[in-house]
């Protein structure tokens, strides 16, 4: 009796694929399976994760940058074509169902937020990441790369160490303190505890992901994984409601006062305190959705920003030629002088930015994107059907022919002659792509450089980007092959 019933599923499965097929489909992922389609593609741990998208991405660069496959009875797309990717971004701005598996986290966040509740918060906050809020940061961009500088000297001539350590715990009390006005930089337990809840929940969102059974909520539910989530939320939220309640007080007794006080010592105005401003004074928001946006910033502004920083850092190692070209950039720029960086100093101090830009493209922080296609979509060589999940491969767009023959290679000199980049603009996405690009972009250039710049002002760096075994834990991240060894410069 149950052989009969599944028969009569998987034919009424079958029946309905035929029904709902698209004629003008992309081909398909080779090696699909009776049932389960290509599910078994998604079997191992996160490294063998990013295995199969490297092998994905170069398979569908082979066939044209469009490829379907199949996860039991569902369809979905893979996208390598920048064109193409561009064309589902601006059409398409809701993500994912996937996305849903952070909501407990990160709620209706920018990130994770459903498209009607982004569009809104998105135009609340943008006048937070304006140019004149952004320099108003660039002093404690220079005084955390000074505590960055200081830090890292008890590796020096110690031969390799782990420098993503110092990157994260940096960038974490850069982002607490420029974006929401709190200064944790001695509170390094809760830190600690942080950095360490954030790398376990990301394996979380994989596991469940590649368990393609847990996609559904209520058995999700009943899993252990779901208890080790909510115990890693206890801290996590934990972060982010220390960091509401402290700013709200101060905040709101500053009013009382009678004038809005700076309790960090700053001219500038923190994320939190627009945050506030829109809520007390206009009612625009209410404390989950503050909270919501903290987690978001919190997470998005320091671990991005921290990975990119080490990835930069090896490569840098790797290539002495680089490395003398950014010193020469900063003698020209800075001479001798141990001075802070300024603005005008960033805007001089282009081949940096140059690395900066070939390390995001050469490993991509976030290496998948996904939406939701809430119509058909007509790309250039084919269409993609209304419902369905469209993933879009950064790893192989930053690889697509219009990269030219040395996609492969690591080459900083590639950005700086406007001729030799590809015309598309999606083909460098390690921002995202279209209109839901990161809010954060500036504030993220203008961190790394300071960071950087300075950095490489007093170390020279030793490393190896051949022996980096990465993995997939949401975003990119190395498991082992990343350490680097520094030595002061005279």
């Amino acid at each position: 009796m149950l052989a009969v019933i599944l028969i009569i599923i998987v034919c009424g499965l079958w029946a309905w694929s035929r029904v709902r097929r698209n004629y003008n489909e992309p081909p398909a992922i080779p090696g699909g399976l009776p049932l389960v389609g290509h599910a078994h593609l998604l079997v191992g741990d996160s490294i063998q994760l990013w295995t199969t998208v490297k092998e994905l991405s170069y398979e569908c660069l082979r066939l044209g940058g469009v490829l379907s496959a199949t996860i039991g009875p569902r369809t979905i797309y893979i996208v390598c074509d920048p064109d193409d990717a561009l064309t589902v971004a601006n059409s398409c701005l809701q993500k994912d169902t996937f996305y849903e598996f952070a909501k407990p986290w990160l709620g209706e966040g920018l990130v994770t937020g459903k498209l009607s509740i982004w569009k809104h918060h998105r135009r609340l906050l943008n006048p937070a990441f304006s140019s004149i809020v952004l320099d108003g940061f660039l002093g404690v961009f220079n005084s955390q790369s000074r505590r960055l500088v200081q830090e890292l000297s008890k590796e020096v001539g110690k031969g390799p160490f782990d420098h993503w350590v110092y990157t994260r715990h940096n960038a974490l009390e850069t982002i607490c303190l420029t974006a929401l006005g709190i200064d944790f930089t001695e509170k390094s337990v809760l830190n600690s505890q942080y950095v360490q809840a954030t790398e376990q929940i990301f394996n979380v969102f994989v596991e469940r992901f590649q368990k393609f059974w847990l996609h559904n909520h209520f058995i999700y539910s009943l899993s252990g994984l779901r208890r080790k989530q909510d115990n890693l939320l206890k801290i996590l939220h934990n972060m982010s409601y220390t960091v509401l309640q402290k700013r709200k007080a101060d905040y709101l007794k500053s009013l009382e006062s009678g004038y809005k006080e700076d309790k960090t010592g700053t001219k500038f105005k923190p994320f939190m305190d627009l945050l506030l401003e829109l809520s007390v004074e206009k009612g625009a928001f209410n404390d989950r959705e503050i909270q919501e946006h903290v987690d978001t910033m919190i997470v998005g502004g320091h671990d991005t920003s921290a990975s990119v920083l080490m990835f930069t850092l090896v490569l840098i190692g790797s290539h002495p030629h680089v490395q003398e070209k950014i010193y020469e950039e900063l003698r020209v720029v800075f001479g001798s002088d141990d001075r802070d960086v300024t603005k005008q100093d960033l805007s001089q101090l282009v081949y940096l930015e140059a690395v900066l830009k070939e390390s995001m493209r050469i490993f991509p922080i976030v290496p998948v994107t996904a939406r939701i296609l809430d119509r058909d979509i007509k790309l250039k060589h084919c269409t993609l059907s209304k419902g369905r999940t469209c993933f879009m491969f950064v790893h192989g767009i930053h690889r697509h022919p219009m990269w030219g023959p040395d996609a492969e290679e690591f080459k900083p000199e590639r950005w700086l002659n406007p001729l030799t980049l590809p015309d598309c603009p999606t083909a460098f996405a390690a921002f995202n792509m279209g209109r839901r690009i990161c809010i954060g972009k500036s504030y993220a250039y203008m961190s790394m450089k300071t960071s950087l710049a300075h950095v490489m002002r007093h170390y020279k760096v030793q490393g190896d980007h051949t022996k980096l075994v990465l993995k997939i834990d949401v975003m990119l991240k190395p498991e082992e092959g990343h350490y680097i060894s520094i030595e002061r410069r005279s």
